[in-house]
């Protein structure tokens, strides 16, 4: 597989392993889930040893790159930057691959990118799409929009509208969102092997 880092992130990654004053740290880069963003990554320094026995490694001079065989297929091509902001600053992945690998599920993540998440940004709000399933998209909302007590009402005359314009085979639209307790317990992630979304990219 193909995993560019760039020389400013390579300088933060030794730095950091500089700070640790351990000897053979490397890197281990995987996809953690994904989120209204994309995808959701982490990077971890570990130590020989520490790393997965199938983890791909790729050499990168002064360490190396030990990256989780099962986010493999979707880190192939991407590249580790490190930007500096006035907000904000941190690791980010410029990443060509697609979060889904269901056409339906690619579809109704378009839409809430490019309708229903700018529409409920003023509000702070978003939603997000957790996984499509069984003819049924399963979204959590978050931000200004959990706890709201007008997020039925969302729910049902614009996102749900929204979505099944843009993929009309599903059959429905459930939010799994405790609105109360600010976690998902209606939503049960599938079996291991399959796509199990969980929350937000912090890059790209």
């Amino acid at each position: 597989m193909q995993l560019t880092i760039t020389p400013t992130a390579k300088e933060q990654v030794l730095a950091a392993i500089a700070e640790e004053e351990r000897q053979g740290l490397g890197l281990r880069v995987a996809i953690s889930g994904k989120g209204p963003t994309g995808f959701r990554y982490s990077l971890d320094l570990v130590a020989p040893g520490e790393n997965l026995a199938d983890d791909i490694v790729i050499e990168e001079g002064e360490f190396k790159i030990f990256v989780d065989k099962k986010s493999a297929p979707k880190l192939d091509g991407s590249t580790i930057d490190f930007v500096i902001r006035l907000q904000e600053s941190g690791f980010k992945f410029d990443n060509p691959n697609s979060m889904w690998s269901d056409p339906r599920a690619q579809k109704v993540q378009e839409t809430i990118d490019a309708r229903i998440n700018p529409s409920i940004a003023a509000h702070g709000g978003y939603v997000t799409l957790l996984d499509v399933r069984d003819e049924v998209a399963y979204i959590s909302f978050g931000g200004g929009c959990q706890g709201c007590g007008m997020v039925d009402v969302t729910l049902k005359q614009g996102v749900q509208v929204m979505i099944k314009e843009a993929v009309p085979e599903l059959k429905d639209v459930l939010d799994t969102t405790d609105h109360a307790a600010g976690t998902n317990p209606y939503y049960q992630e599938p079996s291991a092997g399959a796509e199990s979304p969980v929350a937000e990219d912090h890059a790209g």
